[in-house]
């Protein structure tokens, strides 16, 4: 193809995007493991933006739809309980039989428009929803943002996904624009009202937010979608605070339905599945030999052939575990059906695999950063440090263990699509390396806990032995005698008390020394049972028991 001839671009007749923002909350109640930060959304007035959405199983059975049914029944039996619950519905309680997962809904964001740098007009998406799902006893909250396009080009398609979910940017072009991120975001009311706007060019508020807190800064419209909750080390109150987990991208998956997927490229298709920004169709974004096997490791092609000579629907999923894409053709009955065909699946089941996969993620690096924290804070100088830092151990090794047993899965699915592309998403994310770095983490920590303690219960008895070894000699010379040494029998009650404070107090001013004492003596009398040392030796080790030990080290 002649490099100067324009190429003929398909268009994007059907365009979706949902982002996931994972985010650690922090406490609510210091002292209680498990926090419950819903109620905070819960407890707010009845003119609150945000409403619990209540799962199909809710409904009127008669209700109940096919795409509900084909959702439920592609996961296994112990995913389908931490999904959907069983018997009773879902009280997210943590109880046998109940769903942890509580999710709220926002009713007041309807549209979103996006202008995008280089592009005169903007874009204006509908918002499918906004939810803010929390798990129990795991602080995590994930926000999810779904907006919906429909005849958009191929660039502003892919710089759309390029540039929507960033959280802040990460540099300042010289325009002043921030890097990475759309000129500007805006979210509308159901009226038309402006209820936020992007402030990525605020290059002054993000440098003192991080140069105060050495933590980044969130963008204000993402800020606006979040609340109640607030940021951490922001101003604002706020019941319930959050923080940032990962990086600025948030993890994002894209449904394209094309008018002609065979206009599409390599370059394309890569650009696609890595979610770069847009270029030249005739080019790649990276070096032939970076992409080499790039369809290998990106792309699952149970259903994509370039000839049409198959039964089937032909589209492509592509994930590079921060990111899923299927691409199909609108043509295709199956490929737009919303309620048994891809994009319902796409919307319902491959959703679900993308937020279990990154729920794994974030949970886990909150419990490695966790150990980091509590090992930060130990100071072995210090009695208390070292008594808190047991607690808190201990604190996180039962939360590991509940996470194990309750929420992570190896496999989700016996369908062999649904099964492929999960373990495609963990592999790429290598969330079962990291539950093995962070349970061997935890296994370390405990090991010198219990180490730790079986020295200082091996030390109690050494000293115990020790007094007991030097208090037998006191107690057999009086077994000896009799304890008639003084006939004291007829005395008066006061000189029989005088008698007893003269023994007692030699007794424990003894039995303290003894115990002072105690490593040496125990050094003293293993020495003394040792045949191979001479009387000479073991006559100067009862010598040391009373010279003062040199300073290992010498204050400043």
């Amino acid at each position: 193809m002649n490099a100067t001839e324009p190429l003929q671009l398909p268009n994007v007749e059907k365009f979706r995007e949902i982002v996931l923002w994972p985010v650690q909350l922090l406490p609510r109640h210091e002292g209680t493991q498990i926090q419950n930060h819903w109620e905070c959304l819960s407890a707010t007035s009845t003119d609150s933006v945000w409403n619990e959405v209540a799962d199909e199983f809710s409904v009127d059975p008669a209700e109940f739809k096919e795409r509900h049914y084909k959702e439920f029944v592609t996961f296994l039996p112990f995913v389908q309980r931490f999904l959907y619950g069983e018997g009773g519905g879902s009280d997210g309680d943590g109880r046998f039989g109940r769903s942890p997962i509580h999710v709220f809904r926002r009713n007041d964001v309807a549209q979103a428009r996006i202008t995008l740098p280089d592009d005169p007009l903007p874009a204006t998406f509908n918002v499918a929803h906004v939810d803010l799902y929390f798990f129990y006893d795991i602080d995590i909250a994930i926000l999810v943002m779904e907006i919906i396009g429909e005849k958009l080009s191929l660039r502003r398609a892919l710089d759309t996904l390029y540039r929507f979910g960033r959280a802040y940017p990460t540099h300042w072009e010289r325009s002043g624009r921030g890097g990475h991120c759309a000129e500007r975001v805006e979210w509308l009311s159901h009226s038309g009202a402006v209820l936020a706007v992007s402030d990525y060019e605020n290059k002054a508020r993000y440098l003192r937010f991080v140069g105060e807190h050495r933590a980044p800064c969130v963008a204000s419209h993402w800020e606006f979608l979040m609340e109640p909750l607030v940021l951490d080390h922001s101003q604002r109150e706020g019941d319930v605070r959050y923080r940032e987990i990962e990086y600025q991208r948030m993890p994002l998956m894209s449904y394209l339905a094309l008018d002609e997927k065979t206009r599409l490229t390599r370059g394309d298709l890569v650009r696609f599945g890595l979610v770069t920004r847009p270029g030249d169709a005739r080019t790649l974004p990276f070096s032939e030999q970076f992409l080499e096997d790039f369809e290998r490791r990106y792309c699952y092609d149970r259903y994509w052939e370039e000839a049409r000579e198959h039964d089937f629907s032909d589209m492509r999923l592509l994930s590079n575990g921060h990111d899923f894409t299927m691409i199909g053709e609108t043509g295709e009955p199956f490929f737009t059906d919303t309620e048994s065909g891809m994009l319902g699946q796409f919307r319902h089941q491959y959703f679900l695999l993308f937020l279990i996969t990154h729920f794994h993620k974030a949970a886990l690096l909150i419990l490695s950063n966790r150990l980091v924290a509590e090992i930060s804070r130990l100071d072995i100088r210090r009695p208390d440090s070292v008594r808190a830092f047991r607690r808190d151990v201990k604190h996180v090794t039962e939360i590991f263990l509940r996470f194990t047993n309750r929420y992570w899965f190896h496999e989700v699915s016996d369908q062999a699509q649904a099964r492929d592309v999960f373990t495609m998403m963990r592999n790429h994310l290598g969330t079962d390396e990291l539950y093995r770095r962070t349970r061997l983490r935890i296994l370390d920590m405990n090991d010198y806990l219990e180490r730790d303690q079986v020295r200082r219960q091996t030390d109690s008895m050494v000293r115990l032995t020790v007094v007991t070894t030097f208090g037998l000699i006191g107690t057999v010379t009086t077994g000896f005698l009799g304890m008639n040494l003084i006939a004291a029998a007829d005395n008066t009650f006061s000189t029989k008390l005088i008698y007893f404070m003269l023994i007692l107090i030699p007794i424990i001013a003894l039995t303290v020394y003894t115990v002072v004492k105690s490593k040496r003596l125990a050094e003293f009398l293993e020495t003394l049972s040792d045949e191979r040392l001479t009387k000479r030796d073991k006559l100067n080790t009862l010598f040391t028991i009373w010279k003062k030990e040199r300073r290992a080290s010498r204050q400043a």
